[in-house]
């Protein structure tokens, strides 16, 4: 019986940066520009946002419900981020992953550690603003949250920057279409490593065993 080739998995795609710095508007282009990239929708114990709709934006429970699923290990990754749970759902995620599917984790750089150990095969991208003044307008701007929370935000950055370094690509998101068309590369040449193509390099292989190559 012949043996089936080795099939590839598809690529953890992480995501993080300062809340403001446009991770989410980059996450949004790179699904539009990859149709076929999965995203991977996360738990989270806050209020829905205008707009926001459950299943899609993100699944909304509440702190009792989120903390029963802590206790069955349900979550790939989970945090408390400014008083608020956040997590991803386990199992789903990987079992896209190991279907060969890409999928595309946002969340914030807690959460990302937490993956990078136990999901180390995964690319991880952190996203910057060019500046704080440019961060501060951004998070202002937006008009979702009190002052209180504006500054909180603003006073975790430094300790966020300093763990960017254990990030695999660092974009600085100074003008949008470039951080979008510099993410979209990273995405690109990541699915071209042979390390990921294994099955595929196997396949095409084995079609040229035995065969004679014509001479010119």
């Amino acid at each position: 019986m012949a043996q089936t080739a080795k099939k590839d998995e598809g690529i953890l795609l992480v995501v993080s940066g300062p809340s403001g710095a446009g991770k989410g508007t980059i996450c949004n282009a790179i699904r539009e520009k990859f149709p076929d990239l999965q995203y991977s929708v996360s738990m989270t114990t806050r209020d829905p946002r205008k707009g926001e709709v459950e299943g899609e934006s993100y699944f909304f429970r509440t702190n009792e419900q989120f903390e029963k699923l802590i206790e069955e290990d349900a979550f790939l990754e989970y945090a408390k981020v400014y008083d608020h749970y956040y997590g991803t759902p386990k199992k789903r995620a990987l079992d896209m992953i190991s279907d060969g599917k890409s999928v595309l984790l946002e969340i914030d750089i807690q959460g990302a550690m937490q993956v990078k150990k136990r999901y180390p095969k995964g690319v991880f991208i952190y996203i910057v603003p060019p500046s704080l003044e440019i961060l501060s307008d951004r998070l202002y701007g937006r008009g979702t949250d009190s002052e209180e929370t504006i500054q909180k935000r603003l006073a975790q950055i430094t300790s966020e920057l300093a763990m960017a370094h254990q990030y695999d690509y660092i974009i600085v998101n100074d003008k949008l279409e470039d951080a979008v068309r510099k993410t979209s590369s990273i995405l690109e040449a990541e699915r071209c490593k042979l390390s990921r193509n294994e099955g595929q390099i196997e396949t095409i292989f084995k079609q040229y065993i035995n065969k004679e190559v014509p001479l010119k």
